[in-house]
């Protein structure tokens, strides 16, 4: 059973014009499955249906099998900004999630301070945001969004604003952990090479309305290799994905 499943989901705000038509995705379990597409295609709004915060007026999305359409509070969700309290310490911050189910503060903190080791923030519990670098600001909000959800997580860019070698070190970061916790992953990002090292597959949003239009498999071993980016295997993966994106765009205009 997949962890994520969205069944022929369609989705318009005020039942106004289409926004997504029909959209097929899963996610397996331990999966990084990236999307992508055109600026405005969709991607955002496919998350937003995915998290429960917006209700799609047909279709299904459905956790190890349950349906939680519309039903906010199930699904990890994560924009670019890290979004960290500034007044709160990041023990206090990785922990809100937990504090807003319910559990003690105390306990809560506990709990984010086991954790705080693997996700390379020892040492910074009684720290604040703009104590951090921009890598360790991610760290710690990607850290709040697993505790909201220990299964799944939507990924919105959250790696766009870094510079390319923290960026880098982020990417073999992140995927080492999500193998420890086997966290299943979408993830949405603009950059081609992104998706190519980071993904089991790159499925891609276009047309108007968006739906899943190509997907490709990346048949290569995580986490990749460091002259895997400079391989012909490499480039024949980017040259097909970008083929396909200029036909897809070609057919919005």
């Amino acid at each position: 059973m997949s962890v994520l499943e969205i069944k022929n989901v369609s989705f318009s705000y005020d039942g106004k014009k289409r926004i997504l038509e029909d959209v097929n995705l899963t996610l397996e379990r331990g999966e990084l499955v990236s999307i992508l597409g055109a600026s405005g295609g969709g991607k955002t709004t496919l998350f937003s249906v995915i998290a429960g915060l917006n209700r799609p007026q047909t279709g299904q999305v459905l956790l190890n099998g349950e349906d939680i359409t519309g039903r906010p509070g199930r699904i990890s969700y994560m924009l670019q900004k890290d979004h960290l309290l500034p007044y709160y310490t990041i023990e206090d911050n990785v922990s809100l999630p937990l504090v807003i189910r319910g559990m003690k503060k105390q306990e809560a903190r506990a709990r984010a301070a086991e954790l705080l080791p693997h996700f390379g923030l020892a040492g910074t519990a009684k720290d604040y945001p703009a104590q951090l670098s921009g890598g360790m600001r991610q760290r710690a909000a990607l850290l709040r969004t697993y505790l909201f959800s220990g299964e799944a997580a939507l990924l919105d860019e959250p790696f766009s604003a870094l510079d390319t070698l923290t960026k880098a070190d982020m990417h073999r970061w992140y995927l080492s952990v999500m193998e420890e916790i086997r966290l299943s992953t979408f993830f949405i990002t603009h950059d081609i090479d992104e998706a190519i090292l980071l993904s089991d597959r790159v499925c891609l949003l276009g047309g108007r309305p968006g739906s899943i239009r190509a997907e490709f498999k990346i048949d290569e071993p995580r986490p990749r290799t460091e002259d895997f980016a400079l391989s012909e295997r490499f480039l024949e993966y980017k040259r097909q994905i970008s083929a396909k994106l200029k036909e897809l765009a070609a057919e919005r205009h």
